[in-house]
């Protein structure tokens, strides 16, 4: 269903921004990286940004302890710019894709380089750096700097979807809710109407059992009283993902075990973890001392471990001690077979 522009002519473009702003005043969540509103504190474009990244495809309560531990370690850009690449991974270990720990490094090493240690203030200087996005550009871009930018998110996508009734599947759909939301964002509070959608669409319009009679926006949600108001926004169906198997090698001397590095690039690349095979669709037919599932976004992986006696001559590693291992890094997958075989060992 397409937004048509009477759609948006019918007297809810100021009075969309305002109700939604009157609840955010009232109601807006208290998160360490956010500015509350109302408050004479002028937001840091570095931890809007590194509480943006950390929040893709994260989840608010599992981010809220890792910004804390980064910032108090990294207290500005220029800080984590000159961090090590291997603290940095280590102290993002368990937050899961990766890729994002890189890109902070990169993006964090670019600001300093190219732009003396300031985020810049526009969407499209912020979307060249290293890592960003439309959508974490326009967010710092508004948050950040007051620009009138459209952030859409999940929350937000979520949100104008129902009130304005799109049922075009994503991701299509994303075209039409930004034009949707593009007129109804305030010159003078766009920081404020993003985050408000965002709490809207975590705390009131939610997936599930939204609720919507305490909604400020319910009089002119074109969704409202619809039995089928949980399909929205409407979903592309779910692909079979593969399924994968590995091995990794438990390598014990003297209370230590054999932790290697992975590759800089590829899945989990930079982390420490267990040596081992590659991940392929085959599966091991020797017998494992403990096996764990772990799904990533693109295929599920089984995950056997197996004794080894040394590891290869070639190969590069550390000893590390079994009793030390929360200071290793090690990324949810592989901790999570240990954690399997030290419960064996008892």
């Amino acid at each position: 269903m397409s937004v048509q522009t009477s759609d948006i002519d019918e007297g809810i473009a100021g009075d969309f921004a305002a109700r939604l702003l009157r609840w955010y005043d009232a109601s807006a969540r208290v998160l360490p990286w956010r500015i509350a509103p109302g408050s004479a504190s002028v937001p840091d474009p570095y931890r809007v940004w590194l509480a943006e990244v950390m929040l893709q495809q994260t989840t608010v309560a599992a981010v809220a302890g890792y910004f804390a531990r980064f910032t108090e370690r990294w207290p500005t850009v220029a800080h984590l710019a000159a961090a090590d690449d291997a603290d940095v991974m280590a102290a993002w270990a368990g937050l899961g894709y990766y890729a994002r720990a890189r890109n902070l490094l990169a993006c964090a090493r670019a600001v300093v380089a190219e732009h003396g240690g300031c985020f810049p203030d526009s969407e499209t200087a912020l979307r060249a750096l290293p890592g960003i996005g439309d959508y974490t550009a326009a967010s710092v871009a508004a948050i950040a700097f007051g620009q009138p930018a459209v952030v859409v998110d999940a929350n937000i996508e979520r949100v104008m979807a129902r009130h304005r009734l799109i049922e075009t599947p994503l991701p299509l759909a994303k075209r039409e809710i930004r034009a949707a939301l593009a007129p109804l964002v305030p010159p003078d509070r766009p920081g404020d109407f993003a985050q408000a959608l965002m709490d809207l669409g975590a705390t009131i319009c939610t997936p599930r059992s939204p609720a919507c009679a305490i909604c400020p926006l319910l009089a002119d949600c074109r969704a409202r009283g619809r039995p089928d108001i949980e399909r929205l926004p409407v979903k592309p169906p779910k692909k079979a993902k593969p399924h994968r198997h590995g091995l990794a090698h438990w390598i014990e001397r003297d209370a230590q075990i054999w932790l290697v590095r992975r590759p800089g690039k590829g899945m989990l690349g930079g982390m420490r973890a267990l040596p081992g095979s590659d991940w392929t669709d085959a599966r091991p037919t020797e017998s494992g001392l403990a096996e764990v599932d772990h799904g990533f976004t693109h295929f599920d992986l089984t995950l056997k471990l197996v004794r080894r006696k040394a590891p290869l001559a070639a190969a590069e590693g550390i000893w590390w001690p079994i009793s030390d291992l929360d200071a290793a890094g090690l990324p949810t997958l592989y901790r999570k077979l240990i954690d399997k075989m030290l419960e064996r060992d008892g």
